[in-house]
Parts: C-alpha cells; sequence; structure tokens
C-alpha cells in the first residue's frame, strides 16, 4: 500500500520526501479539535480513482493543511473496483488504515451503487458525491438521501464534462472541482494548484477548464437552494 503523507512543511511522494513551505488560500476551514476530514473515493481502474486522492490531498497542503492519500487495490486491472482514500486535517495524521466511516464518499462509477456497499459506515452528516446524470430516484437512492442532511447527496455528470474538455473519460479532477464547491473544504484555486502538480501543459488547462466547470454548476446549485 503506498501511502503519500503530505502536511505543513513536507510532501511524501512515492517516498521521495521534498521540503517547501505551506501555501493558504483563503479562509482555512476548522476541521474540529478531535475530528479528522475522511474521504473515500470508489471507481475502477482506469479512472484515476488514486490519482483524485493525491491531488485532493495536494488541494488540502496548498490550503496549509495536513492531508494523506493512499489506495487499496482489489484488482489493478482496468475496469476492476479500486477504492483510495484521503484524510484532511490541521494538525499531523497519525492514522494509517483504510478509512471504515468516511464524511466523505465521491462515487466515480455510478454502476458500483449496484455491485458493492458504497455507503457502508457514512457519517450520519456525510455527503456523498456521484458522477451520473441520472436522478436520485432513478438510482434508487432516495431513501438514503433522506437519511442525510438536504443537499448532502449530490450527483455531477463528471464523465460527460470530461469528455467535452479531455475527449477521455477521465472524471477525477472534475469531481474535485465538485467536490470542492460542494463541502467548502477546499478551493477552486487549490483544485487548480493541485492539478497543476499532477499534469502540464495542454492536458492540464483542460483538466483545469473541466474541474471549474463543475465547480460552477453544483457551486450554482447550492446558491439555488
Amino acid at each position: 500500500m503506498q501511502l503519500i503523507q503530505v502536511n505543513a512543511t513536507a510532501v511524501l511522494w512515492r517516498n521521495v520526501e521534498v521540503i517547501r513551505p505551506p501555501q493558504a488560500v483563503g479562509n482555512a476551514i476548522r476541521l474540529g479539535v478531535d475530528h479528522i476530514l475522511q474521504i473515500r473515493i470508489h471507481g475502477r481502474g482506469g479512472q484515476g480513482v488514486v490519482t483524485a486522492a493525491e491531488m485532493l490531498s495536494v488541494a488540502a497542503f496548498f490550503q496549509g493543511r495536513h492531508a494523506q492519500a493512499f489506495p487499496s487495490f482489489g484488482s489493478e486491472r482496468t475496469g476492476a473496483p479500486v477504492v483510495a482514500f484521503c484524510r484532511i486535517d490541521d494538525r499531523p495524521i497519525r492514522l494509517r488504515e483504510p478509512i471504515q466511516a468516511p464524511d466523505v464518499l465521491i462515487v466515480q462509477d455510478a454502476h458500483l451503487l449496484q455491485q458493492i456497499d458504497v455507503f457502508q459506515g457514512l457519517d450520519p452528516k456525510g455527503h456523498v458525491l456521484i458522477n451520473t446524470r441520472r436522478s436520485l430516484e432513478d438510482l434508487g437512492l432516495t431513501e438514503i438521501a433522506a437519511q442525510l442532511p438536504k443537499g448532502h447527496v449530490v450527483t455531477l455528470p463528471a464523465t460527460e464534462i470530461a469528455m467535452k474538455h479531455l475527449g477521455r473519460p477521465l472524471p477525477n479532477a472534475v469531481l474535485l472541482g465538485g467536490f470542492a464547491a460542494m463541502t467548502g473544504i477546499i478551493s477552486l484555486a487549490a483544485v487548480v494548484h493541485a492539478i497543476g502538480e499532477k499534469f502540464h501543459g495542454d492536458i492540464a488547462r483542460r483538466n483545469v477548464a473541466a474541474a471549474t466547470e463543475a465547480h460552477a454548476m453544483l457551486a450554482d446549485l447550492e446558491a439555488a437552494r
């Protein structure tokens, strides 16, 4: 299991430590004295699930926080279910185990909803972001959504947005833009920075455009509530 640990003074990236100062963006959101924000990402091999967790941790670091990201593979073949984890806190993170009780779920492939219990352990006040254009009713999720605070289960056509900007069904950066708008835990600027750390040139610009569209889409949705 590969662990990427990111904090206010250093980045551990594939066992290579790089020292650099924190960069704060906007006002840091307090995560609570005894609470680490835990994010679990479900998807399939080839969808950039692990990359999503890595970029999320880099975005949190960009805002001056501590973060870690690591995967759990059932199989590494393309199309097989993949889970990745990310923790964010205002203090150093000592935990290393897989996330069993997430505060946020990101589902990169909606077909997994019929195959595995992605909601297992979800916090009663948790957030869920699902890559789909289908309604919660069509997905059979109205009962689950009713058990969570209003607006905490959100759908986003991330694959469509990715195809528009990238020409490929890679929804990870798109969903991070949506995550930023939905939770407010990280800013769009932090997502853009993380994309720039992972990608370069035209690929980076296209991912930024996709993430920005997703952020605007969900920000408008939140404003309409």
